[in-house]
């Protein structure tokens, strides 16, 4: 009791602290953008203001073990941000500290096939399915021992965290995410798009042959630029930041699971059987019912669905917030301070 009783209050109390510190500093504070000014606001900050964590955990945690970044008490709420591909756990470099500050626990997961996480055994299938990636996370929270978290993701992760909230929502507190819903079906993705959208998509196509295999094994960093570019046109990112998260892609699973993840999402190979009850259940499209807050940015290059499609997949306390300012794909990274707030503020819905 005590605990849930002092969560509010610290969290309360680390963003006065942030905003105080800030002030000093001559920082000004970002208005809500859902125009309610009684909740706690997060500081503006400079996208790119920091370029690293503290340190890098790992644990064993389900088939997995996991590097991962943490910062923030070790007794406080918990949120755990996840990142996509072509990323890394860099997309919230500027995001944690952010969180931290506001009074959260914050854990940054490498997903399988990046940076410092290691499959235990060599034996083990290098899957890529969707359900396969959401149960690391449960097992990393297993290991953790947490309960419950916000659960926040982009691209990859906010799909994740959308089949946290649908299958485990007794482990999710509240959710964000980019993009709005995005869970997958094998037998929906058998129907052909119109042809603007497949070319959207040139790259799962390109991914299902040998050559695409190959191509990526020998040119990952270039491709995975590529599409930060076509991802995020207005992001001018430079080496630097690229650089740090392409290291993870140097990761001995890394173009097994990519291409894995987007071979099996066309029906191209085979997901493992301990997952079929999980994927049959994501097949019904399942509403989500914990609190959401979904973001877009206004300049984002990848394919993402409209939010009028997705707005009642969610039958909780649900916002939707359009992030402006030429913010595209990779919008945590982008808008670090937008991100953070939407945590936060769902975090109170």
């Amino acid at each position: 009791m005590t605990e849930e009783i002092n969560h509010p209050r610290r969290r309360f109390m680390g963003v006065a602290a942030l905003t105080i510190a800030a002030t000093q500093l001559g920082i000004g504070t970002a208005r809500a953008q859902s125009g309610d000014d009684s909740g706690s606001r997060i500081p503006e900050i400079k996208a790119g203001t920091n370029t690293s964590f503290a340190s890098i955990k790992a644990i064993n945690a389900g088939v997995l073990n996991v590097g991962y970044a943490e910062t923030g008490a070790s007794d406080a709420p918990v949120a755990i941000l996840l990142h996509g591909w072509p990323y890394d756990i860099h997309t919230y470099v500027d995001v944690a500290p952010l969180l931290a500050a506001a009074g959260y626990r914050v854990i940054v997961p490498y997903l399988r096939g990046y940076g410092t996480t290691r499959f235990l055994s060599d034996e083990t299938s290098r899957n890529g399915q969707q359900s396969a990636i959401a149960a690391d996370i449960i097992a990393l929270m297993d290991a953790l021992k947490i309960e419950k978290a916000v659960i926040a993701g982009c691209d990859w992760g906010a799909r994740t965290a959308n089949i946290i909230a649908a299958l485990w929502p007794e482990r999710c507190r509240a959710m964000v995410s980019v993009s709005g819903y995005l869970i997958g079906s094998r037998e929906a993705n058998k129907k052909p798009l119109p042809p603007k959208a497949e070319l959207a998509w040139w790259y799962q196509f390109y991914f299902a042959t040998e050559r695409g295999r190959e191509g990526y094994a020998q040119h990952r960093s270039e491709f995975a630029r590529l599409i930060w570019q076509l991802a995020s046109p207005k992001w001018t990112f430079d080496d630097a930041t690229f650089n740090r998260s392409a290291a993870a892609f140097e990761n001995p699973d890394h173009v097994d699971i990519t291409i894995h993840n987007y071979r099996w999402r066309l029906s191209l190979a085979d997901g493992e059987q301990k997952y079929d009850d999980l994927e049959n259940r994501l097949a019904k499209f399942p509403v989500i019912g914990v609190p959401t807050i979904t973001l877009e940015g206004d300049a984002n290059g990848a394919p993402h669905p409209q939010p009028e499609s997705y707005a009642k997949k969610f039958s909780g306390k649900y916002e939707h917030r359009l992030i402006t300012g030429g913010i595209g794909h990779n919008l945590p990274q982008e808008a670090p301070q937008a991100f953070a707030q939407a945590v936060v503020d769902v975090d109170r819905f």
